[in-house]
């Protein structure tokens, strides 16, 4: 196992490497997670203008704007910033915003497919499929550094099987509850160690005390779940957003690459 599989520094973002690409590509709508309609590549009204920072970061979730704190480009911002457009940004070369921004995308998207490898390749797996997941990775970190023409489509499409092959070779023959709709449901007396929960709805689940083990969390929507005292500390394909999107406090065990 190597470092970057470990703790998967170069998978944290560095805002202040960036140029607020998260403020100004995605699209979203008005909603419980958003205060306002912001098209794809109009900069948020909250996005200063001296700098990429947040005029209203500290105050987010009461402005309406709880999606902003949880979101994550997984390190694809300062690579496409500085990487690719070596420091340059959008808004001193506005020549280059098409192309800084069609980048991002394509990079924000790979750098999550790392994510999910790195931790695939973090666990004891059989020698075929680790060699298929240390081969997949340098596919995908090569697409990464040269994103000009990729088929990110592809490249999913072989992630897929294979991240279900890793999920089934880590658990234990956990509970199979992928896909399952357990919103707003107490979880407290269910085990879950070890349980396929790729997918499952647990948005405002109660999740407090509950061992998870290596349970596959991949997709899984945690938004508003209770995950205090829970141990998601060993969960397969864990995210930050997911840990952001839920209600934790020092007694949620989570994996070493948080504190990372």
């Amino acid at each position: 196992m190597n470092a970057t599989a470990r703790d998967r520094t170069d998978l944290r973002a560095d805002c202040a490497a960036c140029a607020g690409l998260c403020c100004v590509v995605p699209a979203f709508s008005a909603s419980a997670d958003f205060a306002i309609d912001k098209p794809s590549g109009a900069p948020c009204p909250h996005l200063a203008t001296s700098d990429f920072g947040c005029t209203i970061h500290d105050v987010l979730p009461e402005r309406g704007f709880p999606g902003c704190t949880v979101y994550d480009c997984f390190g694809a911002g300062q690579r496409v910033v500085q990487e690719h457009f070596g420091g340059r940004t959008w808004r001193t070369e506005p020549e280059i915003r098409e192309q800084m921004f069609a980048t991002f995308e394509v990079v924000e998207r790979l750098h999550e497919l790392l994510w999910y490898l790195a931790d695939a390749a973090s666990r004891r797996l059989p020698r075929d499929v680790r060699d298929e997941v240390e081969g997949l990775r340098e596919a995908v970190e090569l697409a990464a550094a040269n994103p000009g023409d990729v088929d990110v489509v592809t490249l999913q499409l072989r992630a897929d099987p294979l991240l279900g092959e890793v999920s089934r070779a880590v658990r234990r023959g956990g509970r199979d509850l992928r896909g399952h709709d357990l919103a707003g449901r107490d979880l407290r007396q269910d085990d879950l160690t070890d349980a396929n929960l790729r997918g499952a709805l647990l948005l405002g689940a109660d999740l407090r005390g509950v061992e998870l083990g290596e349970a596959d969390v991949l997709g899984a929507d945690l938004r508003g779940a209770d995950l205090r005292g829970a141990d998601l500390s060993r969960a397969l394909f864990l995210t930050r957003f997911q840990l952001r999107a839920g209600r934790t406090d020092g007694t949620t065990l989570v994996p070493a690459w948080v504190a990372g």
